[in-house]
This record gives C-alpha cells, structure tokens and sequence, in this order.
C-alpha cells in the first residue's frame, strides 16, 4: 500500500511506452503527466529530507498540498464567524462594509456569548444626548510646543513604505486627506507616495533611522531637519518598540528593497535591512527626554513624542522620572500592545512577549497621573482597533485617541492571507511587486479608506450621545464592565488601580507600583539600587 501510488504510475508510464511504440503514438500523450510524476515518484524513494515521502512515494505529497491550502479552507469553511484570530470574520465583515459604505446593520441579535469571561460592553444613559456633527478632535502640543496639532480620534497607524506597496501607501493617504486625519509613515522614511496626496502624517523615526541616517547608519540631525520642516509632517514620534515584536528590531527582507526604497532609507541593495533592537542616539531614560528635546528644536517646535509596547514597568516609570528631573515633555506618547502587528515576526515574539493593550495602557495613563503629568502629555493608543466600542474603550481607561493598522489595511483589500512576509500578499497591499501591486486601484481603495473612519466615526458620534455624553473624551473607566466570569461583573474603575494624581510623588504604596517605582532611575533603565534584588525576586 506505501508503494502503490508510484507502482501504479510506474506501470502505466511503462504501458504506455510500449504501446506507443507498438501501437499508436497517441499513447504518448498520458506521459506528459505520467512521466513527470514517475520521476518525482523515484526522486521520493531516493531522497532523504522528507521521511513521508520515502515511505509513502507521491502519496506523501498530498500532506504538503493539503498544509499549503489549509488556511484557506479552515478560514472560508471551518472557523465560526467569532472564531478566527488574529480578526474573526464578523469583524473583518465590518470592517469590510464600512470601507465600502455598505449598511453595516446586523439583524437577529448579538452571536456572542453575553455571558462568557471577558465580554464586555458599555453603559448607556437613560437620557442620551444629542449626537454631534462635528468630527472629534484633540489638540497635541506641551507647553513647549510652538506648533500643535488638532488630530482626529482614529489615525492610520505605522506602516512602512517598503512593509507596504506604494499603492497602498498612496490609498491610505488619500483617504487621510479626504477625511482629515492622520497617517504615521512607520520607520520605513518619508516616501514620495507619503507626501503625493497631501494627507497630514507622523513621521516615524525609529531604530534605524530610516530617512535620518548617515552612511553609518547613526542620527544625522541635518538630514532630519530638512524632512521635519516638511509641511505635510504635523508630528514626529520616535519608534522605541513595537507591539508585533517588541525589543527585537525590524526585517526588510531584501526581495522586498527596490532601488526606491533604498534611496528612501538610505541603505544599500542587495541585501537584509535590519532596524536593530535599540537606539544608538540615547541610552538612558534621561537621554531620550534630551533626544525629545533636540527633535522639537530641529522642526521648529512641531508636536514631538514617542511609541512603545510596555515592558520592564521600572523601565518606564525611570522615564518618567528623567522628565519630572530635566523638564522636558513629549508631546504625547503612543501605547502599542503586544497583540498589535502588521508585519512579520517571530511566534514567539508575536505570541507571548510584549504587553496587550488594554494593561499597557492603563499602566502608562496611571504612571503619568501617579507623576502629575497627565494633563501635559497626550497618550494614543494602537492594538487591534478596529470598531468604534474599541476606540470608546480605549479613551475610557486612558487613551487621548486611537491609531488603527490592520483595520486600514482590511479597508484597502487586506484579506488577512497572511503573507505580509513573503512579498506575494494576493490583493496588493503588503509587496514590492509590480504586478500584485496593480491589483490595488489607488483612487478606489482611497474612498475605502475614507469611508471607514467616516462610517466608524459616525458610530462612535452615536455611541457617545447613547452613553449621554458630549466627547469621546468624557468616557471613564466606569463606563465600560467586564465579565471576569459568569458570575463576577466588574467595571474597569473597579477591576483595575487607578493613582489619583501625584500619588507615585507622596510615597504611593499600591503594590502594581511601589517596587518599580523605587527601583527606577532617570540615569538608567537599569533597575537601580537595593530594588534591584526585589526585582530579581518579582521575576522569579
């Protein structure tokens, strides 16, 4: 039985040889196939890399065909409409229908399970107000900032030309103009597609410094200067970590680098561009308080601040004790969860390192109150946003507003393949192939884009007035419960610590802060001190 497959084909190869000579040479045409897979029958009993294939000959082969078509068949036939990770098909559904300004009503009641762990959902008011017309806004811009900027509730979150096909870049971007809000360039450098047209945009410089860097690859103040002062560039944030792989660096495969993108970067072809895992301009909390300041004198005071997955909680809170030391601010700072991603990663780091949001989040937003800073430095939030309940949940535990990736991505023909890595994505968005590349039609997939943070603002506007409140910024750790289980129901306010502000200043006791707190330093990320043998207990 192990050897049928190939004794069959090997027969009928030999069978039809012969008949061909002794008969009719139209016995000769099966061997276009026959012929082929007797060889390939022989190279499997040879081999020695795939031990299926030297036990079962051709048969063994059909494993491989089945691996290879087997995210397609389990998305499109096996999941469930809640199944699916990292985006199940009712939220692709959604995203989906609001790109195409399709009625996106669902009819029958909710499918999810109202009374499983971690549903949650949001109170509304008996009284609800009127729901607002105009977009809602918040201001970016410290005291030091000489050139704010009012930005929109949901943005376009990092993405790098070179991750993402210019194509892509010149959709996203358009759809930014169209709708007023914003798109972060990721470290990839300021392109021509970014600048083509003329939405606003953060400019994302991270640790490679992509766009700023010398034939060394270090900082090069000059360089950045002339691409800060760029109308379209309203805001820069330094990139110190990512969410889909936090410490770890970046990968630009070279199949992906054309002579465009090197010229972009400013790193050679040929081979790998790799962002390393950390920055070489600072090394300590206190420098990058010092490299914040020395980007917002170089743009002419434009709104500066920084992004990170949060990690080591004294690593951060040492950050905030070199601001509270130096004086100086950024202008905001954005959150990224470990769940978040467009790119390629390690399982590893994708799956378990790196916090998620929502804790990520309530740590930075309690830090900067327990510090009196609050109400100084705006905070964004990034991490599978893609609905308007995530953004209103996002503002209600600490967010000033939301940047969204994957779910922009799904607004330009994104159908989660997963081949972001691979340079063959099927619809177009994430290659450096023209060919695929053309599959995405720039005006088009411009509108998409636009109607998706239109039609998912619009929902939020009605969220608010339901909730009874005027701006998304009213929303409070109160207004959203979570089921911890089927019979424990708590509120974020009740669930989680949240400092009253000063708090970490007046010798805070509360457990999530106090040991880190005492450990951090604004000389080093170093945990500092006799603290640092807590430290090293807590990690045991």
């Amino acid at each position: 039985m192990r050897y049928s497959a190939v004794i069959i084909v090997l027969a009928g190869t030999l069978l039809c040889l012969l008949l061909g000579v002794l008969r009719d040479s139209a016995w000769y045409i099966p061997l276009v196939v026959l012929g082929p897979l007797s060889l390939l029958g022989i190279w499997d009993l040879t081999q020695t890399k795939h031990s299926i294939c030297r036990n079962y000959p051709l048969l063994g082969r059909l494993r491989f065909l089945q691996e290879m078509i087997r995210p397609e068949i389990h998305q499109y036939y096996v999941e469930s409409d809640l199944d699916g990770r990292p985006y199940n098909r009712d939220e692709r559904s959604l995203i989906y229908e609001r790109a195409k300004n399709v009625s996106g009503l669902k009819p029958f009641g909710t499918e999810m399970d109202v009374y499983g762990d971690e549903y949650e959902w949001l109170d509304h008011s008996i009284a609800p107000r009127p729901k607002q017309d105009e977009p809602f806004r918040i201001t970016v811009g410290g005291p030091d900032c000489k050139q704010p900027y009012s930005c929109s509730v949901l943005n376009i979150s990092a993405m790098s030309f070179g991750a993402i096909s210019p194509n892509a870049i010149e959709a996203l971007n358009r759809g930014a103009k169209k709708g007023n809000f914003y798109h972060c360039t990721g470290e990839g450098g300021l392109s021509s597609y970014h600048l083509k047209n003329g939405g606003d945009l953060v400019w994302q410089i991270g640790t490679g410094y992509f766009g700023c860097r010398d034939q060394n690859g270090a900082f090069d103040p000059g360089l950045f200067r002339e691409q800060a002062l760029t109308p379209q560039v309203k805001m820069i944030e330094i990139k110190i970590s990512q969410g889909a792989k936090p410490g770890h660096g970046g990968v630009l495969p070279a199949a992906k680098i054309t002579p465009e993108i090197a010229r972009t970067r400013k790193i050679p072809m040929g081979r790998d561009c790799i962002s390393p895992p950390g920055h070489t301009t600072f090394d300590s909390p206190r420098g990058l308080c010092e490299y914040v300041k020395q980007l917002r004198e170089l743009s002419d005071g434009k709104p500066i601040g920084f992004k990170l997955c949060v990690g080591h909680r004294h690593e951060f809170l040492a950050i905030c004790k070199a601001m509270l030391e130096t004086g100086i601010l950024p202008d905001f700072i954005t959150v990224d969860g470990g769940e978040g991603g467009t790119g390629a990663a390690p399982n590893e780091f994708s799956d378990s390192i790196g916090t998620p949001l929502k804790m990520g989040l309530m740590f930075v937003h309690n830090a900067l109150v327990g510090c009196g800073l609050r109400d100084k430095i705006r905070i964004a939030a990034s991490g599978k946003v893609s609905s308007a309940f995530a953004i209103a949940r996002n503002l209600a535990i600490g967010a000033d507003w939301c940047n969204a990736a994957r779910g922009f991505m799904m607004a330009v023909g994104c159908i989660q393949a997963q081949s972001c890595h691979t340079n063959r994505c099927p619809v177009g968005v994430a290659t450096q192939d023209p060919v695929r590349q053309r599959a995405l039609d720039v005006g088009d997939k411009g509108e998409r884009t636009y109607h998706f943070h239109h039609n998912t603002m619009e929902t939020l506007s009605e969220i608010v007035a339901a909730a009874g409140l005027d701006h998304p910024s009213e929303f409070r750790p109160y207004h959203i419960h979570i089921a911890l289980s089927r019979t424990n129901v708590k509120n974020y306010q009740e669930a989680h610590p949240f400092l009253q502000s000063g708090e970490l200043l007046n010798d805070c006791q509360h457990p999530d802060f106090k040991t880190h707190w005492d450990i951090a330093s604004a000389e080093s990320f170093q945990a500092q001190g006799a603290g640092a043998m807590i430290q090293a207990e807590l990690a045991t």
